[in-house]
This record gives structure tokens, sequence and C-alpha cells, in this order.
């Protein structure tokens, strides 16, 4: 990976590794690159990296790493995380279910005033 590529994914998921949330791909990436990048996220996920295998995705935008990390963040009951890359991913099937659950709650706690 060249490093003008690795700054900008660098950039887009924050050098605190905290992931920003975006829709939006990395604009200038070739079609080559994306393939080359999102073969690479699937060794990473493949390998269980799962946190790794993401920014990448979240970097190239592919729509079925996002859901295929998200699925693994629902896995272990981390619905939010999960929700996340549903809606990066645009998977309403996925993600229309963890907003009516969200809304649900948000609901409950108005009602019982908290």
């Amino acid at each position: 990976m060249d490093d003008k590529l690795k700054k900008e994914i660098e950039e887009k998921n924050g050098a605190d590794g905290f992931i920003k949330v975006s829709d939006q791909p990395v604009k200038n990436l070739s079609d080559q690159q994306k393939v080359v990048l999102n073969r690479k996220a699937n060794e990473l996920f493949n390998q269980g990296k799962i946190e790794m295998a993401e920014r990448i995705f979240i970097t190239t935008g592919y729509s079925d790493g996002l859901t295929r990390c998200g699925d693994v963040h629902l896995e272990k009951h981390e619905e939010m995380k999960a929700l996340k890359l549903y809606l990066l991913a645009h998977n309403k099937r996925k993600s229309e279910p963890l907003t009516e659950k969200l809304a649900g709650i948000i609901s409950i706690l108005i009602k019982d005033g908290v």
C-alpha cells in the first residue's frame, strides 16, 4: 500500500483509532486499489481481525464487508456498532430492526422519565 493511500486511510479513520462515521468512501481510490484493499480486508476478517478489516471496508465503502463486520458485532451483542456498520452499508434489512429496537428503548426511557 503506498504511503499516500495509507495516510488517507489513517485520516479517514482518525489518528486515535476512532472510526469517523461517514457514508462516503475515499473518493480518489481507483477500482484496482479498492479490489486490493478489499482483498486485504477479507484476509484480515478471516483471521478474526475484525476492527482492522472494518476500517478498510469503511474506507472503500464495501457494503458486503461492512455488513459482515456488523454481523460479528451483533453476535457479540454490540448493537450500536452493528447498527453503524449496517447504516454505512445502506443495509436497511439489517439496520431497520435495530433502529426500531433503539426507538423502543428510548420510548420506554422517556415514558419512565429517565
